[in-house]
């Protein structure tokens, strides 16, 4: 970031620090709206854009090889006049990127003149041939496509500390696409009355990338095809440099049949919620007393200044008032045994979570109900209680697929079959993995501001999808084209923009 930057984001951030200064409130017994006499004209020598961080994600794109490798390797038109595969796979991306929630949105993408220089096009797809590249795809094409997304972020894991390859954790679980067309193929109904697709998604834990997602008919289990898909994700880890992989998932991914080929890599581990049978539940219940110790959750958050009131729980006051089914946790106890599935040679350890659950009915208790939870795992040395705090931290996917699905509106089926709708729920997510690499690749600078950074770089893969387009991509800017430079010159300042120079210097070096 050159000296004239940082002087002119410090400017910036003391003007609006400025105004916001509650100390000073002279002027300020009128309404703070005052603006009146408004007008509006069309400029005509300067150009501006609504979403000025769209370059520096095409330069991310470009630099770590994703375009090049899209149109060496993806082979989908048989002429490419005018367009080529990676025009057609960025500009989903490039959609969500700029908040478009549909492919109709492609549309004011494509007449805006100035987002078009912006990206050096002359043009790009409307949303009908957007559709119609979908259709192209075959299954072995969105395995190709997948494959190149895995070694483009081996590019990008291939600049990360040492720490980065201790561990790589990967969630998987499926989800209910919805949709109410009546002429989709490969839909169907699924347990809940849903009619839609059944798309199964892998993610890792580490950095919230999507490493695979795979579209099923809407009446298939959670777990088919799961672990086919963790084979690859395995050796996508293994081949980026990881030391270990943790595999994770509910109920439904136990996949019994698979645990001894997994444990036979001393690499592996992996940790299943795993269904209360009546057998497990007897032999929890025959467990000696002596053999369960209380489970004792962290807090939730750590109190900077001082602990506040709690609010009064309204939501338990109409279910009392009201002689509603009242259902609170009254105490956990954690142990553990010896088990070996069916389907398995080998004996594994299951841990085992009894909740004590009191139930009443408006003031009037009725009964204690005990209720167990177990999980499968081949971990032999963490204590019972950080196997069931790893196993809950799973729930983190569930905010991940909200984000595919309302962030980015990439687990939707827009498109006539089941095959196409993948490739578009592929292509779309990509602008999540984005996110993700851009995180990444945010450089950290030694000395006194490496914590800084540090943090920076967590909270950027932790956030939201629409906060990150606020905060890097949504930035007003005009468009200069001065030589032989495209130079795109913000027009409005914000808290985030420290970071959004640090990784365009590095990008530009």
């Amino acid at each position: 970031m050159t000296s004239t930057i940082c002087r002119k984001l410090v400017n910036s951030k003391r003007r609006i620090e400025r105004r916001l200064d509650k100390t000073k409130l002279g002027k300020c017994d009128k309404p703070m709206f005052t603006a009146r006499n408004i007008h509006y004209e069309i400029g005509e020598r300067s150009r501006g854009l609504a979403h000025g961080g769209i370059g520096a994600l095409h330069t991310l794109a470009r630099q770590i090889g994703l375009i090049d490798a899209l149109d060496e390797r993806l082979h989908l038109l048989k002429i490419h006049l005018p367009f080529h595969e990676s025009d057609h796979v960025l500009n989903f991306a490039y959609n969500a990127l700029c908040e478009g929630t549909c492919r109709q949105d492609i549309e004011l993408r494509r007449n805006d003149e100035v987002f078009l220089d912006a990206l050096g096009a002359r043009r790009i797809p409307d949303p009908t041939t957007a559709g119609d590249f979908c259709r192209r795809f075959t299954a072995a094409d969105v395995g190709t496509l997948l494959d190149i997304f895995d070694d483009t972020r081996l590019t990008v894991w291939s600049l990360q500390p040492a720490t980065f390859f201790e561990q790589a954790t990967i969630d998987m679980d499926g989800t209910l696409v919805e949709t109410t067309g009546e002429c989709k193929q490969g839909m169907d109904i699924a347990y809940d009355g849903t009619w839609g697709y059944h798309p199964l998604v892998l993610s890792l834990a580490n950095t919230q990338e999507v490493l695979s997602v795979v579209n099923r008919s809407g009446n298939r289990p959670s777990h088919e095809g799961a672990a086919e898909q963790v084979d690859r994700a395995l050796a996508t880890c293994f081949r980026g440099g990881s030391r270990r992989v943790l595999l994770r998932g509910d109920t439904d991914f136990s996949q019994t049949e698979h645990l001894d080929r997994w444990n036979a890599d001393s690499r592996v581990r992996f940790l299943f919620g795993y269904d209360a049978l009546p057998n497990l539940v007897s032999r929890a219940e025959c467990l000696p007393e002596r053999a369960w110790q209380p489970l004792q959750r962290p807090a939730r958050y750590t109190v900077k200044t001082a602990p506040r009131h709690k609010p009064e729980r309204v939501k338990e006051q109409i279910v009392v008032a009201r002689a509603f089914e009242n259902k609170r946790l009254q105490s956990e106890e954690v142990a553990e045994f010896n088990y070996r599935p069916t389907a398995c040679a080998e004996t594994y350890r299951m841990v085992v979570v009894r909740k004590n659950i009191s139930v009443a009915k408006g003031e009037q208790p009725l009964f204690d109900d005990i209720v167990y939870f177990f999980y499968l795992t081949n971990d032999w040395t963490s204590e019972p209680e950080e196997l069931v705090f790893t196993a809950n931290d799973r729930c983190q996917q569930e905010n991940l697929l909200a984000q595919l699905k309302n962030g980015m509106r990439a687990l939707t089926a827009p498109v006539d079959n089941l095959v196409s709708n993948w490739a578009h729920m592929v292509m779309t997510a990509l602008a999540w993995n984005l996110k993700a690499w851009w995180a990444l690749l945010l450089p950290g600078a030694p000395g006194r501001w490496l914590d800084k950074h540090r943090a920076e770089k967590r909270w950027v893969l932790s956030i939201e999808f629409k906060t990150f387009v606020n905060a890097f991509v949504h930035l007003p800017c005009q468009l200069v084209r001065t030589g032989r430079q495209l130079v795109y010159r913000l027009l409005a300042w914000n808290p985030y923009q420290p970071i959004f120079f640090r990784l365009v210097s590095a990008l530009r070096c």
